[in-house]
């Protein structure tokens, strides 16, 4: 028991991104269910977000605002964070227009399986 809350307490935040990651990949790899596919796509973007933060995060480091003694204090880097506030909108978006799509899927096939819309493209 010991060595399984050994384990637990060196994990790291980018270490439960990556198996997030696989978690979600393993899920839209594996569902029939359409929605479960766009969750399971969803849940990707999150890990990979996270997995960038957690790699650039530098404790003690402030925000990159002017201040008097700007050159005795450690500054974040504004890059990594202005590209996952981009990639967190993208990953909204790439939901939504999956969702679109699912409902005009689910209007015409009738159908949130993906076995019987391929099927149904088929005939």
């Amino acid at each position: 028991m010991a060595s399984v809350s050994a384990f637990f307490q060196q994990l790291t935040l980018a270490d439960l991104a990556v198996g997030l990651f696989f978690i979600g990949l393993f899920g839209a790899m594996t569902q029939r269910n359409i929605i479960k596919t766009i969750i399971s796509v969803g849940i990707m973007d999150v890990a990979a977000v996270a997995f960038f933060v957690s790699t650039n995060f530098t404790p003690g480091a402030r925000p990159p605002v002017a201040t008097a003694d700007a050159a005795a204090v450690m500054m974040a880097d504004p890059v990594p964070q202005a590209l996952m506030i981009t990639a967190i909108v993208i990953g909204v978006s790439v939901v939504a227009m999956c969702l679109a799509m699912y409902l005009r899927v689910m209007y015409r096939y009738e159908t949130a399986d993906w076995d019987i819309l391929i099927r149904r493209l088929e005939d």
